[in-house]
């Protein structure tokens, strides 16, 4: 993969322009964290699951589009209007509201209402005449008429509802045109609006419709910004104790130095490669462990006293110099297990890929300075391995590492067949985010 075409094209950021990018991802991810934690959100989401319920809709349909007089209450109403605004009615109520016609009622139930038939009787009492006009006026007989009715059974069964606060309050919500303005499902609609439109809201789920490892970054695991030794160790980190730990083979130049050739300094951590003789324990393929003198030394340093994590998402920022052959990635410690080259340069070109003996698989990336940093990114998913500089995707195979921690390591070394010279491993920054697969 040709990375100069790459950045000439914009396909693949800048170092700097990427960095910046994944600041700018830490931070909404970091506030998108704190929104998912929010008040606010817990609310929007309770009020999101009311208000586009069925029985919400329906509810608000109802109000908005409902006649009055479709209404149980309305056409009570209206029924109870009808009746009491009869002539007939009112002139029965005109009659229950009249101290005359009552005292004529009094009357009517004494033996004394037997002489308004006496025209004799009533010639002597202007009292007597007034009740005989009553007793054979219109007026009287509507009452009479009205007194044993159904519709005034009727009135008055209504009146008793109408007059119940339960009615008056359902009567006033249909009665009202701006009814639904003034329901407290409005009330929870507009609160729910307001939260949906608001900053923060938008922002949270804008956020999950990017395509963002969300799941690593929420996560992180190992920031190491190189300003102390406190996260490295010399050595490969071997599983096996029996093993002579940061051994070189009497096949490469340099002798490992056991951390001496590690040097953190500027907010970086430098393996340096340096021509000095150096008499060491080395592995002969045909001897086995035999002192050897080398003409350079250098060093392998690893984390695994610090850090080690199966899956997740892995990253530095990492440079090199000078001759040799440099490698930053993972291990298990475990002979003949994968590593997992997020940098390598084999002394002619940089590469990254799965280190796994036979099987190696690794691309090689040309049209990149030496001199100058990038970012290096290996996913490790359930099902895949991906690895990516700056912002490109340069290899993705399927996940064969096994289930277990690895580490990081970091080695430069100088191969016997090759030129040997003095050289650097730069690593700036290395960091680490757990996989919530």
């Amino acid at each position: 993969m040709n990375l100069f075409t790459a950045r000439l094209t914009g396909k693949m950021l800048s170092t700097e322009a990427f960095e910046k990018s994944i600041y700018e991802m830490q931070e909404r991810v970091r506030r998108w964290r704190e929104i998912e934690k929010s008040p606010e959100l817990a609310e929007y989401l309770e009020l999101k699951k009311i208000v586009e319920s069925s029985a919400f809709q329906e509810r608000k349909n109802e109000l908005i589009n409902r006649k009055y007089k479709d209404t149980d209450e309305g056409r009570k109403m209206l029924a109870y209007e009808r009746l009491s605004g009869s002539m007939s009615m009112k002139g029965y109520k005109y009659a229950l509201e009249s101290e005359t016609f009552q005292a004529f009622l009094q009357f009517r139930e004494t033996e004394e209402f037997q002489k308004i038939k006496s025209l004799k009787e009533r010639l002597k009492s202007s009292e007597l005449r007034m009740y005989n006009m009553i007793y054979r006026s219109a007026f009287y007989k509507n009452y009479q008429k009205v007194l044993n009715s159904p519709e005034l059974r009727q009135l008055t069964e209504l009146e008793k509802e109408i007059n119940t606060p339960e009615f008056q309050t359902r009567h006033a919500l249909w009665a009202d045109t701006k009814r639904w303005q003034h329901s407290e499902e409005y009330k929870t609609e507009q609160r729910y609006l307001a939260l949906a439109n608001s900053a923060d809201i938008k922002f949270y789920f804008a956020q999950r419709e990017e395509k963002i490892d969300w799941a690593e970054l929420f996560r992180p695991s190992f920031d190491d910004d190189m300003s102390s030794s406190k996260n490295w160790q010399a050595g490969f980190g071997y599983a096996n104790p029996a093993m002579r730990d940061g051994h070189s083979r009497t096949s490469e130049l340099q002798a490992y130095n056991g951390g001496k050739n590690t040097f953190f300094v500027e907010g970086r951590m430098d393996l340096e490669t340096r021509e000095e003789s150096k008499k060491a324990v080395a592995w002969d393929e045909r001897k086995g462990f035999i002192e050897h003198v080398f003409s350079y030394t250098s060093d392998v340093m690893n984390t695994k006293a610090a850090f080690a994590q199966e899956s997740g998402m892995f990253m530095a920022k990492v440079r090199c110099q000078g001759a040799g052959h440099h490698f930053f990635g993972l291990t298990t410690g475990k002979q003949n297990s994968p590593m997992v080259a997020l940098y390598h340069y084999n002394g002619k070109v940089h590469q990254m890929g799965l280190v796994n003996g036979n099987k190696t698989q690794m691309v090689d990336l040309t049209g990149m300075l030496r001199s100058m940093y990038y970012v290096y990114t290996f996913r490790w998913t359930k099902n895949e391995l991906i690895w990516y500089v700056n912002n490109m995707e340069l290899l993705r195979l399927p996940n064969r590492l096994p289930k277990e921690a690895m580490f990081f390591l970091a080695q430069s070394w100088l191969p016997g067949n090759e030129k040997g010279g003095a050289g650097k491993l730069k690593i700036q920054w290395a960091r680490v985010y757990k996989s919530v697969e």
